[in-house]
């Protein structure tokens, strides 16, 4: 599984860097170096450009890779959640990321198990080119971006691109990406302000009571803490948060 799961990442980056097929009919083949034989006979090496491309771009594309995920929205609703309680530093920003990479995990398994039997098998076995399996590692995700993207949001980037699709299966892959992060963001901070709102209520109720008692210097902030983390612990709040966020993208009965 943890091997398919790799795969599948080497494919989106990929993906991500928007390689050209026919980079990818090269078999990602690129010599690092370079010997050029001078008219005296002299020798120099000479760093290959594209080698310095592509690794100028593995410092940027976990980064993209992300963005083409479930994460983004995870992380942003964890980071609210965490500054609705009221914790700086609780849970740390480690526990945080590593709790939405292993439910980005969950939630994309299926997308790269799809991402693996259509292209990746395939081509380890020749059955396909380097160019076929490009093009059927796309549909995968971008079907799953596409599930996820608001009509409006691919409509405004066909318009800023000045491209045109009858059917949003047909939008570029150019188009898709931003549409489906800007998407992602919308849902994340509605998700964040349903969670916000409890929690708001105790720090009103919590301000109140010190205003009326007159303790007007003691922080409503630090009291009401203790009264937050109550509430969300009887309530079963970490299983409540990671149930909806997965059945946010369709996954299980929610």
């Amino acid at each position: 599984m943890m091997k398919r799961i790799l795969k599948s990442l080497l494919v989106l980056l990929a993906v991500a860097a928007g390689l050209s097929a026919t980079a990818c009919a090269a078999d990602f083949s690129m010599p690092a170096v370079t010997l050029t034989t001078a008219e005296d006979g002299s020798q120099q090496y000479t760093l290959s450009m594209q080698i310095l491309v592509f690794m100028t771009a593995l410092t940027v594309l976990p980064s993209l890779i992300i963005m083409m995920t479930s994460f983004t929205r995870i992380i942003i609703v964890l980071s609210i959640l965490r500054q609705a309680i009221g914790l700086q530093a609780a849970p740390s920003n480690q526990i945080l990321i590593g709790l939405s990479l292993f439910m980005t995990f969950f939630i994309m398994n299926p997308v790269f198990n799809q991402i693996y039997d259509r292209a990746i098998e395939p081509y380890s076995n020749d059955q396909i080119t380097a160019q076929q399996a490009f093009a059927a590692a796309q549909q995968p995700l971008k079907t799953f971006m596409l599930a996820q993207t608001r009509v409006k949001d691919l409509n405004n980037f066909l318009e800023y691109a000045g491209e045109t699709a009858d059917k949003p299966e047909n939008a570029p892959m150019k188009v898709v990406i931003p549409a489906f992060i800007v998407s992602e963001l919308k849902t994340a901070f509605q998700i964040g302000f349903m969670i916000y709102l409890p929690f708001l209520v105790i720090d009103l109720v919590v301000a109140s009571i010190l205003m009326a008692m007159g303790m007007m210097m003691l922080s409503p902030v630090m009291v009401a803490l203790p009264f937050k983390l109550m509430l969300f612990v009887m309530v079963d709040g970490w299983t409540m948060i990671v149930g909806t966020l997965i059945s946010s993208f369709g996954i299980g009965g929610g």
